[in-house]
C-alpha cells in the first residue's frame, strides 16, 4: 500500500505495546490526512482486533454500531440481543473478552464520539479504573482534532488525565519517505513535488506518476473539483472557532511576513493579538518560529522569524487563495503557467533545504562523531541549516547551486569569525538522478 509508506518505526511501537503483556491504553493523534487510520487498520490486521470508526451520529447510534462491530470482529451471536447502556458498559464487555486474551479495541474519530456525548472521558475513566487496567485489553483512542486530543484527552484537567500508557503525534512523513510516491519521475520533479505537497500521505498518493506535475496540479488544487482544492479552508473550520482571522495570518505569512509585527500590520491587528494566534497555530503545527542557532540566547530572542510549517499549506496561500476565482472559472492551466511554474526554482530549493535538515537530524553523529542536539533554518543565501553538536561544535550545511563557490566561501567565513566553537561545513549538491536527491561532501 502506498499510503503506508515510511510508518515502519510507528507501527513496531504499536506492535510492541501489543506484545507487552500488560493493560495498555494508547493516544494517537495527528491532522486529517497524516495517515492515522491506515496505520491502525495495517496493525489490527495482524491482531484479535476490533476497529471502530466513530460517525458525527447520536451517542446511541454509536454504540449500536460499535456493538454490531463487535459481533463482526468477535464472531460472537449473544451480541445480536444486547444493546450496551454506555461506554463504560460496552468496553466492560470487551475487557471481559479480553480476559485470558490479547484483544485491541480501537475507537477512531475519538471527538464524534464526545460530540455525541461529553461525558465519554468521565465514562472511559470509570471504565479503565475498575476493569480496563485489570484486563489484557489493549485500548486506542484516535483522534485528528488535534486541540481537542490534547486538551479533553492528554491535558491534566482531563477525566483521563494519568490513564494513558503510551501517546503518539502523528507528524507527516520526512522528505526521504514522501519522495517514495514518486518513484517513477526524474528526482528533480520528485523534490518539486514534495516542495508543493511536503509529507501527507493522502497529498501525496493522489498524484499519478503517469501524469505530469502540471496535469496532477491541475486535476488536483487548480480545479473546484479537485480533491486539494478546499483542504486548507477544511483543515481550519476543523481545528479553529474563528477561522477567517486564522486564514488571514496564514496568508501573512505566508507571503514573507516574518516577525509579529510585520503580521499585526499586514492583517490589520495589534501585535499581542497576533502573537495569541500565532501561538496557536504553532501549537497545531502550521506555523513554525525559527531563531538561528547562532543567537547567545535562542529562548528568550526576540529575533524569531514566523514561517509556515506545512508545505501545502504554503503552496495553498501563495498560488490557490489568490486566484480563485480564475480557478472557479476554468483558468487552472493559465494559474499553473503564469504563476506556478516561474515558482518552480524556489519550490524546489525548499524542498532541497527539507532534506538537508533531515539529513543533519539522523546523519551527524556517523559524519562527525557527535550527535545533533539541535537542527535549525539559517537566513543565508548559502548557509541554508545549521546543526549544534552535542559536544558543541556547529555544522553549517551550505546548498551548493544557491551561490557561487566565492559567495558561499565568504559567507562561511563570516560565520566561523562569529562563533566561539569550531564550524564544520557541510556541502549538499543536488542530484539529478539516484535515489537521494543530494549529494553530501565534508569540507575542510
Amino acid at each position: 500500500m502506498r499510503s503506508f509508506i515510511g510508518r515502519d518505526r510507528e507501527l513496531s511501537v504499536l506492535e510492541e505495546l501489543a506484545d507487552s503483556g500488560r493493560p495498555e491504553f494508547f493516544v494517537l493523534y495527528g491532522r486529517r490526512r497524516v495517515g492515522k487510520t491506515e496505520l491502525l487498520q495495517r496493525f489490527c490486521q495482524r491482531r484479535r482486533a476490533v476497529y471502530f470508526l466513530a460517525a458525527q451520529v447520536r451517542d446511541k447510534d454509536n454504540l449500536s454500531a460499535f456493538r454490531r462491530t463487535l459481533r463482526e470482529a468477535l464472531d460472537d451471536p449473544l451480541l445480536d440481543g444486547v444493546e450496551f447502556g454506555d461506554w463504560s458498559a460496552a468496553l466492560g464487555y470487551a475487557a471481559q473478552r479480553a480476559s485470558d486474551e490479547r484483544l485491541v479495541v480501537v475507537l477512531d474519530e475519538f471527538p464524534y464520539l464526545c460530540e455525541a456525548n461529553p461525558g465519554v472521558p468521565s465514562l472511559l475513566q470509570r471504565f479503565w479504573d475498575t476493569a480496563g487496567k485489570r484486563s489484557r485489553l489493549m485500548l486506542v483512542l484516535c483522534g485528528s482534532q488535534v486541540s481537542f486530543m490534547e486538551r479533553e484527552v492528554l491535558a491534566e484537567r482531563s477525566p483521563l488525565f494519568g490513564r494513558r500508557t503510551a501517546q503518539r503525534r502523528l507528524e507527516p512523513l520526512p522528505p526521504s519517505a514522501a519522495l517514495q510516491f514518486f518513484g517513477a519521475w526524474p528526482l528533480q520533479r520528485r523534490v518539486q513535488a514534495f516542495g508543493i505537497l511536503g509529507g501527507m500521505p493522502a497529498y501525496l498518493q493522489r498524484f499519478d506518476t503517469e501524469l505530469d506535475l502540471e496535469q496532477n496540479l491541475c486535476r488536483e488544487v487548480l480545479r473546484p473539483e479537485g480533491y486539494l482544492f478546499d483542504e486548507v479552508a477544511f483543515l481550519l473550520r476543523t481545528e479553529l472557532n474563528t477561522p477567517a482571522t486564522y486564514n488571514s495570518i496564514l496568508h501573512a505569512v505566508a507571503r514573507g511576513a516574518e516577525k509579529v509585527g510585520d503580521v499585526a500590520l499586514s492583517v490589520g491587528i495589534d501585535s499581542t493579538t497576533a502573537n495569541k494566534y500565532l501561538h496557536v497555530l504553532r501549537e497545531l503545527g502550521l506555523v513554525e518560529r525559527h531563531v538561528s542557532l547562532t543567537d547567545p540566547d535562542p529562548l528568550r530572542s526576540r529575533k524569531g522569524l514566523y514561517r509556515i510549517g506545512d508545505r501545502f499549506l504554503a503552496f495553498h496561500f501563495r498560488h490557490v487563495q489568490p486566484h480563485l476565482s480564475l480557478i472557479q472559472t476554468g483558468q487552472g492551466k493559465r494559474i499553473f503557467r503564469e504563476q506556478i511554474a516561474p515558482d518552480l526554482p524556489r519550490l524546489e530549493t525548499e524542498g532541497l533545504v527539507e532534506c538537508m535538515l533531515e539529513h543533519l537530524r539522523s546523519e551527524c553523529g556517523e559524519l562527525f562523531g557527535s550527535e545533533a542536539s539541535e537542527v535549525g533554518r539559517h537566513p543565508g543565501r548559502s548557509i541554508r541549516a545549521l546543526a549544534r553538536l552535542a559536544d558543541g561544535r556547529l555544522v553549517a550545511a551550505l546548498l551548493a547551486s544557491a551561490t557561487s563557490p566565492a559567495e558561499a566561501d565568504a559567507e562561511l567565513h563570516d560565520l566561523t569569525r562569529t562563533q566561539p566553537s569550531e564550524v564544520l561545513p557541510l556541502r549538499y549538491t543536488p542530484k539529478t538522478e539516484g535515489r537521494r536527491p543530494l549529494k553530501i561532501e565534508r569540507r575542510r
